[in-house]
């Protein structure tokens, strides 16, 4: 039995919640989620909270039950709260500028680069080395994160290239003569 999967999820005030059958809908202040829960999961709602249990009693059945709870926290997290991601660009001449739905990046190569944001991820750039990204789905913003990182990934001997804000990026020693 799934130790995830017992937790209810608590629902905050200003969220509206809606079961129908395996489809769940999630309305809140920063926006709205549709989801279909996996067929071996059981989905019940009582006042202001959520509870999931396996279909049938077998350990497929309280795996799917823990990875939608799981799945369904990120969802009423994001559509009240949101997430964001904070990188830094660490280098000479490495440069961010937000473009309405685009980040303009400089990052030592013969060009630009230009990286055009998904629908429901916003980007901010407080200084030219820090970017800022925002949404509601979790995922979604930590794929953005990754995408924009692997444009120049940390190298090792002098740690530069963009990372995420409290990366801790392990060093080699130069080679010696």
């Amino acid at each position: 039995m799934s130790k995830v999967a017992r937790k209810p999820i608590d629902l905050p005030s200003g969220l509206e919640c809606t079961v129908d059958g395996q489809s769940i809908k999630l309305k809140g202040a920063k926006g709205s989620f549709d989801y279909v829960i996996h067929d071996l999961v059981e989905i019940g709602q009582d006042d202001n909270a959520l509870t999931f249990k396996a279909k049938n009693d077998d350990r497929l059945g309280w795996a799917m039950a823990g990875t939608m709870r799981a799945l369904t926290a990120n969802m009423v997290t994001g559509v009240t709260e949101g997430f964001e991601k904070k990188l830094e660009l660490v280098g000479v001449g490495y440069r961010a500028k937000a473009q309405g739905s685009k980040l303009n990046l400089t990052l030592g190569f013969s060009h630009p680069v230009d990286h055009e944001m998904p629908e429901g991820i916003t980007v901010e750039t407080p200084s030219q080395t820090e970017i800022i990204l925002k949404g509601i789905d979790k995922q979604q913003v930590g794929q953005v994160a990754a995408e924009i990182r692997a444009y120049r990934p940390p190298e090792p001997y002098k740690g530069k290239g963009v990372r995420y804000a409290g990366e801790h990026i392990i060093r080699k020693e130069a080679k010696k003569k």
